[in-house]
């Protein structure tokens, strides 16, 4: 099983992709990261060439990684008013973008992430971390929240859905 874990933006959206093994050590599961990073656009660019990009460059991860699903960070609710618009946007295009390669998608709020991941609803950020960085065996965390969140729901899609 692979999952593409996603926490969605217009500037920029964090990718993680890991791999539950069919193989176990001491009773439990093996799971593997197999990629992480982010996709940037820049500002300059009008708003349909970023949402272009965006499209391009999730197309070409799942191309490249096959996963079985696409998790994605589901945020209900925005601090700014000018940032919900565009990120609405840009989870308009990763939905179609799975939905034209045929794959399921689960979403989550970061409240569900933390208490599957962390065991916490409020958990903080160096917390969640320290879960992923054990659960998926990093040698160091990714220096990137964005990519952090990402890999946090790809993990709380395999707990709580397959």
């Amino acid at each position: 099983m692979i999952i593409l874990g996603i926490d969605p933006g217009l500037a920029t959206i964090g990718y993680g992709v890991i791999k539950q093994t069919k193989r176990r050590i001491k009773g439990k599961t093996v799971l593997k990261c197999l990629d992480y990073g982010l996709i940037e656009t820049a500002p300059s660019l009008e708003r349909p060439d970023r949402l272009k990009k965006i499209n391009n460059e999730l197309s070409k991860l799942i191309k490249k990684h096959q996963p079985n699903v696409l998790a994605m960070e589901n945020v209900y609710f925005f601090k700014n008013l000018k940032t919900a618009i565009p990120v609405s946007q840009a989870e308009g295009v990763i939905l179609l973008t799975a939905a034209k390669n045929k794959l399921p998608v689960f979403k989550f709020t970061p409240l569900e992430v933390k208490m599957t991941v962390a065991g916490f609803g409020r958990a903080e950020k160096e917390a969640l971390q320290k879960k992923i960085k054990k659960a998926l065996s990093l040698k160091k965390l990714p220096k990137s929240d964005d990519i952090s969140d990402a890999l946090a729901v790809a993990l709380t899609c395999l707990i709580k859905e397959i």
